[in-house]
């Protein structure tokens, strides 16, 4: 089938993924730069998108890059760190309008991918490293975004389970690092860093919009001449049997209990039954036609929310409550006895037809966003397929109860983790 996206490699490896579609009234551009999650650099990779976006030679405070976004019709640019299953991505984002709606020639778009290469590859520096200000300016706000954490509770007893979980494993290792490193990251050895990861690190850039590929190669080729010496970082994925269930409890200050239940599933983005693994989480938890929502929060009251999602590039499943502090073991009973019905094939139509619909409409929405066609395209490329939302759309409606309840056979209870109050 055709592909969305038409890949062809830079003269220097970069991967260059181009989807000319009139759909969008905008131009996406999205660069990727892939690093294996590993506990001795993740802080430092997530330092690095914030400082560069901070400014370069050309454009050298971020005020001097929004009076430029404001010149370009008000493009959208930022940067951000991704985990997908065991990698730590560097990600660099610009939205700019389409030049044929604002009557301008390629002049704006242009333009708009020279700020887009000036951050990334001309960075501001300051002796022998980045300028300090910004790089302790940025320590400090990844600081705090790793502090926030702790104080969302919701997103912290998620978190906390699949650290607990995945304990020993690259993917317990926290996207943005930890606070205890920080101290230790000077300008000079962050930029030293930024370097060895410009040369050698896998990158990909992904252009969609109405544009003409050949022209956008040309373009592309021009302005990200850098020489690098590409690196592949092994895309394994730890997989491990759940040898015995695990509990934690951990004490705080909370006015409502947080349950979460981490489960292997043994299948991952690119396995045959991934698609009847998506309609067995809708299933399970993945709204209010589904099992956790009507049964543990509607039929029992024992949540005040119940639901369920997947690590599609790990295989593992999360399941979520927000309870009160003395109905710990009847939840987890009542969210056991949810996955069992599953296992044994007891699943209403309703609940059937109203999963996969759930999951149809989400990705018939995301074919309406850029930024998701293209966070879904990077999915596939990690996990070794490379498949359109229509093909995925196409192979959810295919699954059938029987797959559903096979594949549940496969999913096991690895780890109880409660946030109660102290």
């Amino acid at each position: 089938m055709d592909r969305l996206f038409k890949r062809k490699a830079l003269d220097n490896g970069i991967n260059l993924y181009v989807y000319s579609t009139d759909k969008f009234k905008t131009v996406t551009v999205c660069a990727f730069i892939h690093q294996n999650l590993d506990e001795s650099t993740a802080t430092k990779t997530a330092l690095l998108p914030f400082v560069l976006k901070r400014g370069s030679h050309r454009f050298p405070s971020s005020r001097h890059i929004s009076l430029y976004l404001e010149e370009l019709y008000g493009a959208d640019f930022g940067a951000d760190i991704i985990k997908k299953g065991e990698r730590q991505i560097i990600q660099f984002f610009i939205e700019m309008a389409n030049p044929k709606y604002i009557g301008s020639n390629d002049k704006i778009f242009d333009e708009g991918l020279e700020l887009f290469r000036d951050v990334l590859l001309n960075p501001l520096t300051e002796g022998s490293g980045f300028k300090k200000d910004y790089v302790e300016q940025e320590k400090d706000v990844l600081k705090r975004n790793i502090e926030a954490l702790f104080n969302d509770k919701f997103n912290y007893a998620i978190e906390r389970c699949f650290q607990e979980m995945c304990k020993g494993e690259p993917f317990s290792v926290y996207k943005y690092g930890s606070v205890s490193d920080l101290s230790g990251i000077s300008s000079e050895e962050l930029y030293d860093f930024y370097k060895m990861v410009l040369k050698t690190r896998p990158a990909d850039i992904f252009v969609l919009g109405e544009v003409d590929e050949e022209r956008i190669y040309d373009k592309l080729n021009r302005l990200f001449s850098n020489e690098r010496r590409e690196e592949k970082i092994p895309g394994s994925v730890v997989v491990k049997d759940v040898e015995r269930e695990k509990f934690v409890e951990e004490k705080q200050d909370v006015n409502q209990g947080k349950l979460s239940l981490g489960f292997r599933t043994g299948v991952k983005y690119g396995d045959e039954d991934y698609y009847a693994l998506m309609v067995l989480n809708s299933v399970f938890g993945g709204g209010p036609h589904s099992k956790l929502f009507r049964n543990v929060r509607e039929k029992e009251s024992l949540a005040y929310y119940a639901f369920s999602r997947l690590e599609k590039s790990k295989g593992l499943m999360m399941a979520s409550c927000g309870i009160d502090f003395d109905k710990m073991e009847r939840a987890v009973k009542i969210v056991r006895e949810q996955l069992d019905d599953i296992k044994d094939g007891r699943i209403s139509d309703y609940e059937f037809d109203s999963s996969k619909k759930a999951l149809v409409n989400s990705l018939k929405e995301a074919e309406d966003s850029p930024a998701m066609i293209i966070s879904l395209y990077l999915d596939g490329i990690i996990n070794g397929i490379e498949e359109s939302i229509q093909e995925i759309i196409e192979k959810v409606w295919n699954v059938t109860k029987e797959d559903v309840a096979r594949v549940a056979q496969k999913v096991k209870l690895d780890t109880v983790y409660f946030l109660n109050r102290k």
